[in-house]
């Protein structure tokens, strides 16, 4: 089920990690629910994006230590809304979609939504990025017994449930060891479908086979973790 793109209902925080983007920053801002405060955390561009993410009202963070977990986390730290939620900032997702996120959120019937991937159109999911996912997603269901398909970066929680968590991570392995924690610590994990399109630009992470191997390496880094209790590392 593809979630609704409606204005009502509890508002967020909508964290977007960003590293060279400013060919996709117009349109992606211009999708953010109204509302809802866009933290653009820049994380060494060079083109201009956090200029030009502060030009289209978006709050800029600047994170000087490279990574994808230290971005998504500086965004977190700088969060304030009882609801915070992480996008891609690359054109490849809606975030229109997360006010539904947020509201099966707010009613209860998940603590962690994650947004399935369904490529759209050619290029949207180049196969060694998807071969990666898969291979993750096996060995999470083995660590956690968690039924996912997809470690996909649309997601929404509550800001209190994400800080107790004691996140660490701040490569790639951040948005897995959000989902490891979280499934440590009792919360409710799911996913629900969300169209994804083909990226503007290069992707820093997954865009080669190589970058594929060094994000799956960070990640089972984060599997082979013991569990931790929640807020212990806060």
């Amino acid at each position: 089920m593809i979630p609704s793109s409606d204005t009502s209902g509890p508002r967020a925080d909508l964290v977007l990690p960003c590293l060279d983007e400013a060919a996709a920053l117009p349109a992606v801002l211009a999708s953010v629910p109204p509302g809802w405060r866009a933290i653009v955390v820049d994380n060494g561009s060079t083109d201009g994006s956090a200029e030009l993410a502060r030009s289209l009202g978006a709050t800029v963070v600047h994170e000087p230590q490279r990574g994808f977990g230290a971005a998504c986390h500086a965004g977190l730290l700088a969060s304030e809304a009882e609801f915070v939620c992480f996008c891609d900032c690359d054109g490849s997702l809606d975030p229109g979609l997360l006010t539904g996120f947020v509201r099966r959120v707010a009613d209860g019937e998940s603590d962690l939504l994650l947004g399935r991937r369904r490529p759209e159109g050619p290029g949207a999911w180049p196969l060694h990025a998807r071969a990666g996912n898969a291979a993750l997603a096996r060995m999470l269901r083995r660590r956690t017994g968690l039924r996912l398909h997809d470690l996909g970066p649309m997601r929404a929680a509550r800001r209190a449930d994400l800080l107790e968590l004691g996140l660490t991570d701040r490569r790639s392995g951040y948005p897995l060891q959000m989902v490891v924690r979280a499934a440590d610590a009792g919360l409710r994990v799911t996913e629900t479908d969300v169209p994804y399109l083909a990226r503007t630009g290069k992707s820093k992470v997954t865009g080669t086979w190589r970058g594929t191997w060094h994000a799956v390496r960070d990640m089972r880094a984060v599997l082979a973790e013991p569990p931790v209790r929640a807020g212990a590392l806060r």
